[in-house]
C-alpha cells in the first residue's frame, strides 16, 4: 500500500520548513521533501519581526547589523544608522537546517529527495512522486500538497495555470572570508551603481566569519560574475578568500494565483513572493509558509478547497501595498545612474531613514507620523523636479 500523509511539503527552505512546522503543530501528518545540494544566493538578513514571530533563538544570528551604507554612482555614500535596534544576519546553511530540524522534532517526516511529479490515485487523491539521492524512486499519497520549491517551482508549473509567466531577476553572490582588518561587521553596504547592476543593486552583507558579496539583474548579457569581481575590487575585497559561489533566479512579483482549486497551494519564491527593490525574501517566505499552512489546515479540517485561496488573500492584504510601492520605487529610482544618485541623496534625510527602518523592521507601513509623510513627499518632489542638488 502507498504511504499516506495529510500534507506533503515540497522544499525545505525557510518557507517549506515553516509550513511543515505549523502543520505538525495542528496535529497533521507531514512529509517534508528537500533536495540535496540546494543553493540560494541570499544576503541573509532577518528583521526583528521575523525573530519575534517565528521564535528564532539568538545563537542563529551570525551578526547583528546596526547600520547600512548606501553608495551612489559617484562613490558618495550615506550611512543610515538603526536607532536602538539591529537587523539579524544568518548563515542560510545553518539557519535552514535548524528550521528543518525544528519541524522534524515536532513530528514532520524528513526525506532528502527531488520532487518529480504529481499524479492521481483512482479516487482522485494526489500522489507525489520523488527521487531519493541514491536514485531510488518513491511516492506517497497526500490530501494536500504545499509547493515551497523556490523560483521556477516544478509544483507550480505542473499544477497552477500561468505559473511560468512570472519574470525573474538572476542573483549571484560569492561567500568570502571576512578580512581581519578594515571590515565593519556591523554594517551592510548597498551599491546603487549601474556598473554593479543596471537595474538592481550590489551588496556586501556581513555574516560574522564570512560575508556575502553579490549582485542581481534581469538584463540579458550582463555578467554578474564580472559585476561581483568589480564590486570586490571597489570595496577592497579582491584578496579575500572565496568560500563558495552561488546563483539562482529570484521572482519579481507575486503570482496571480497560488492554488489549483483542488489540493495544491504554493508559497514563498514558488508563489513569486520576494520584495521588489530590496530583494528581501526570508521574512516573506516564512510568512507565506505560515499562511499556506493555515490555509491547508482549514482545507484538511473542512474539505473545502476554497480555503486554499486564503493564503494569497491574507498575504496580499497584509503586504500587497508595500510590494506595489517598492515596485514603483525600483522602476523609477533604479533606471539610471542620475536617478540612483538622487535616490542615495534622499537617504540622507532623517525622516526617510526613520520611516525606512520602521517599515522594514516591523514589516508594515508607518502611519504614526503624518507630518513626516508630508515632508518626505515634498522632498521627493523636489528631487524629482531637480530643484535640489543630488
Amino acid at each position: 500500500m502507498t504511504e499516506t500523509f495529510d500534507a506533503v511539503v515540497v522544499g525545505g527552505g525557510p518557507c517549506g520548513a515553516t509550513a511543515a512546522h505549523e502543520l505538525t503543530r495542528h496535529g497533521w501528518s507531514v512529509l517534508l521533501l528537500d533536495k540535496a545540494g540546494r543553493i540560494k544566493p541570499c544576503g541573509g538578513a532577518i528583521p526583528p519581526r521575523l525573530i519575534r514571530d517565528f521564535a528564532i533563538p539568538g545563537h542563529l544570528l551570525a551578526a547583528q547589523i546596526t547600520s547600512a551604507r548606501m553608495v551612489a554612482p559617484s562613490e558618495r555614500f550615506v550611512d543610515m544608522p538603526i536607532d536602538g535596534g539591529f537587523v539579524g544576519m544568518v548563515d542560510r546553511a545553518v539557519f535552514d537546517e535548524w528550521l528543518r530540524d525544528r519541524a522534524a522534532s515536532n513530528g514532520a517526516v524528513r526525506r532528502t529527495a527531488r520532487f518529480e511529479k504529481i499524479t492521481r490515485d483512482t479516487d482522485g487523491t494526489a500522489i507525489v512522486h520523488y527521487q531519493m539521492k541514491d536514485g531510488t524512486a518513491g511516492s506517497v499519497r497526500a490530501s494536500v500538497v504545499i509547493g515551497a520549491d523556490g523560483a521556477k517551482s516544478a509544483v507550480a508549473a505542473q499544477t497552477i495555470p500561468g505559473a511560468g509567466k512570472v519574470p525573474h531577476v538572476f542573483a549571484y553572490h560569492e561567500i568570502i572570508r571576512t578580512p581581519a582588518r578594515g571590515f565593519d561587521g556591523t554594517r551592510c553596504d548597498v551599491y546603487y551603481q549601474g556598473r554593479v547592476s543596471p537595474d538592481f543593486y550590489g551588496w556586501i552583507f556581513p555574516h560574522g566569519d564570512t560575508a556575502s558579496v553579490g549582485s542581481g539583474s534581469m538584463r540579458k548579457g550582463f555578467s554578474l560574475r564580472q559585476s561581483v569581481t568589480q564590486l570586490r575590487d571597489i570595496a577592497g575585497l579582491s584578496g579575500a578568500e572565496t568560500v563558495r559561489r552561488e546563483g539562482a533566479p529570484i521572482p519579481l512579483h507575486p503570482m496571480r494565483r497560488w492554488d489549483n482549486g483542488r489540493d495544491v497551494v504554493v508559497a514563498g519564491d514558488a508563489a513569486g513572493v520576494v520584495a521588489p527593490a530590496s530583494g528581501e525574501g526570508i521574512y516573506y517566505a516564512m510568512e507565506g509558509g505560515r499562511l499556506a499552512a493555515e490555509a491547508a489546515d482549514e482545507f484538511l479540517a473542512t474539505g473545502n478547497a476554497r480555503a486554499l485561496r486564503t493564503a494569497r488573500q491574507r498575504f496580499m492584504k497584509a503586504h500587497g501595498r508595500v510590494f506595489w510601492i517598492l515596485r514603483m520605487m525600483q522602476h523609477f529610482w533604479y533606471s539610471s545612474d542620475r536617478r540612483r544618485e538622487r535616490f542615495v541623496s534622499i537617504c540622507k534625510d532623517p525622516d526617510v531613514q526613520r520611516m525606512t527602518w520602521d517599515s522594514y523592521m516591523n514589516k508594515q507601513l508607518t502611519r504614526a507620523r503624518p507630518a513626516s509623510h508630508v515632508r518626505i513627499f515634498l522632498k521627493d518632489m523636489a528631487h524629482l523636479l531637480g530643484l535640489v542638488s543630488a
